[in-house]
């Protein structure tokens, strides 16, 4: 493991160089190792595993089965893979047709009956930490022989080479390029999350069709309990965390390259959420009478919500795409949580063998 420029590093080629130890790059290096273990590889990311500052660490880690029919065997292998990570505590669906079954209260806290009176239970359904499963996966392929480099940035060169330029902070707390090594491999996996098709684009000069949001997940100051469940309702979801919920808003459309994550206004008054967040508030809020209150923490700034930019992939779904006979894309994206480990599951399979 090298985890700062302290720890001297060799070029040398390798088989298979992951860039990138989100989840998905992460649990791709481990099913390799598992599948693969004759083949050298190295998992490299620019921040911590996870990294700080990524998807990974805020996604929601909901896990439920209402999933289209031709995601559904992923779905189910992704739950496999989990194992006893995944904690069933239920997956709550609202709409505005439909029942209550009697077995199952409804969560009056958050909703109002008389405008989703529909309410359908996936008891398969929980909650698990991204993090805690990359931070393992990662663990999982060092102790398999993976070398994993933390603290570089990658560039792509073509020809399956690649720089890595290792990072340090200088006194004044500035992230600088310490000195760049260049490594080849066989197989360059980009799994770098949203940064990954402008690493593409700039490095070897392939435009993709993926695109990119920037999504802050607010707070729900609403009491939850340990065994609250999760609530689906108007393409929000509502996780139970720490004693309140933790809100994942649904992203209404991808942000153009360049664009800066800004708080907005909600009646004249500067509000931490983005005006896209606002927005999508407004149209169910009698649905949701709980984002209507002072419960749901709106901040000052866009620096007092959590949010982090997500990898939309072309379709949606987490996917794979060969780009040549060097290099291919993994991306997650807002459906991670539910397909991907699967798919990270299926890459390393397809490069296992060859």
């Amino acid at each position: 493991m090298y985890a700062h420029v302290g720890q001297s590093f060799a070029s040398r080629a390798y088989d298979v160089l992951i860039v990138g130890a989100g989840r998905m790059g992460a649990a791709l290096a481990w099913q390799l190792r598992q599948r693969a273990p004759h083949l050298s590889l190295l998992l490299a990311e620019e921040g911590g595993l996870p990294n700080e500052e990524g998807a990974t660490i805020l996604a929601s880690g909901v896990w439920h089965s209402d999933v289209p029919d031709e995601q559904r065997e992923r779905a189910e292998r992704t739950r496999a893979l989990l194992g006893e990570r995944l904690q069933p505590c239920g997956v709550l669906t609202l709409s505005e047709q439909g029942g209550v079954p009697p077995s199952v209260p409804y969560p009056a806290s958050l909703a109002d009956a008389a405008v989703l009176p529909g309410l359908r239970l996936d008891p398969r359904g929980g909650v698990y930490s991204p993090a805690s499963v990359t931070l393992d996966a990662g663990q999982q392929a060092v102790r398999l022989g993976a070398d994993l480099m933390l603290n570089v940035r990658c560039e792509l060169r073509g020809g399956g080479q690649v720089a890595l330029h290792r990072l340090s902070v200088t006194n004044t707390h500035q992230v600088v390029v310490d000195h760049t090594v260049t490594v080849t491999a066989a197989q360059v996996v980009i799994a770098s999350g949203a940064a990954g098709p402008h690493l593409i684009e700039n490095g070897l000069g392939q435009p993709t069709r993926h695109r990119q949001a920037y999504r802050q997940l607010p707070r729900l100051n609403v009491p939850s309990g340990p065994d609250s469940p999760v609530v689906r309702a108007c393409g929000f979801v509502l996780r139970p965390h720490s004693g309140g919920y933790v809100v994942t808003p649904p992203i209404l459309h991808p942000d153009p390259w360049g664009y800066q994550p800004v708080g907005g206004r909600l009646a004249g008054v500067p509000v931490g959420l983005r005006r896209e967040v606002v927005d999508s508030l407004l149209p169910h809020l009698e649905a949701l009478p709980a984002l209507a209150s002072e419960a749901l923490v709106v901040g000052r700034s866009s620096a007092d919500i959590p949010g982090a930019w997500l990898a939309l992939p072309e379709g949606g779904w987490p996917r794979w795409d060969r780009l040549d006979e060097q290099h291919v894309l993994l991306l997650g994206g807002p459906h991670a949580d539910l397909t991907g480990l699967a798919v990270a599951e299926e890459l390393a399979e397809a490069l296992a063998q060859g």
